[in-house]
């Protein structure tokens, strides 16, 4: 029985995991082998889609089942199957031809279970687009048959961000959704009542781990609910406050292999689970 068994580490990717140029530290893929090798559970959930989660899957290589679209799905890699999934209410899409309407300068992309859609273009979704190596999936947003996981509205200045949500948040469509900002240039419009924090209680009770022996680590509002959740919630140095404000621990930055640090204080009694 190895001295990691029935710990289970949960991890965002983006601004946690990951450095700041999208790649992964080789001290941080040495210390998640340790870790897995040694009897710990290991995996990730992220704000990303499917169609983006294949070629950190493969350097990573978790043990356990991933979360996706901050919490709207838990995926089995290794089976290519859907274990938990949950489509945006209908209001969405009407709120989407409002956002369109109203703020004719925010992109607006619809991310399906299947595939990504493009819909509105504006230079930050640009660079969302080559920065994440989307397949270029354009269309209308009406012209999308499938069912919808997310919406995500991109915008460079943090002051439309700031109105777009104010008026999504005084809308009368709102009540079945819920907005949570997952960058410095994003909104997300999720269905209500999803997170991460609800992804990892699925994956620990996949995998037969109670909630108290997990460790769910992040940087971003859209990673409260995964530290609130945890056993023990870390946060990131880089991350932002309302993160830091529910973490029972602060860690170093994603520059600083976070990770790694995270599994040698865990290792030598620091952070006890």
């Amino acid at each position: 029985m190895g001295k990691f068994e029935n710990i289970l580490i949960v991890t965002d990717l983006d601004g946690t995991l990951l450095r700041n140029d999208k790649t992964i530290s080789r001290e941080n893929l040495s210390a998640i082998e340790y870790f897995k090798k040694n009897g710990g559970t290991f995996t990730f959930i992220t704000g990303r889609s499917i169609v983006v989660v294949g070629q950190v899957y493969d350097i990573i290589r978790p043990n356990a089942p991933i979360g996706c679209f901050n919490g709207g799905a838990v995926y089995d890699m290794e089976k290519k199957a859907f274990l938990f999934q949950k489509t945006l209410p209908s209001e969405g899409l009407d709120l989407v031809r409002l956002v369109d309407r109203e703020m004719p300068g925010m992109s607006i992309q619809l991310c399906g279970f299947n595939n990504c859609y493009f819909c509105k273009m504006n230079d930050a979704m640009e660079r969302v687009m080559k920065l994440f190596k989307f397949p270029e999936l354009r269309c209308h947003y009406d012209d999308v048959k499938e069912k919808i996981a997310k919406v995500i509205f991109v915008h460079s200045k943090e002051t439309e961000l700031i109105k777009l949500r104010e008026m999504l948040e005084k809308h009368p469509l709102a009540g079945n959704l819920q907005l949570v900002r997952s960058g410095a240039e994003y909104l997300e419009m999720l269905p209500k009542g999803l997170g991460k924090g609800e992804s990892l209680v699925r994956i620990a009770e996949i995998m037969g781990i109670d909630i108290k022996r997990t460790i769910g680590i992040g940087d971003n509002e859209n990673d409260v609910s995964l530290i609130e959740k945890a056993g023990i919630g870390v946060a990131v140095e880089n991350a932002s406050d309302c993160a830091k404000e529910v973490a029972d621990i602060i860690t170093v930055s994603n520059e600083e292999n976070a990770i790694a640090k995270i599994i040698k204080d865990l290792d030598e009694g620091i952070i006890k689970v």
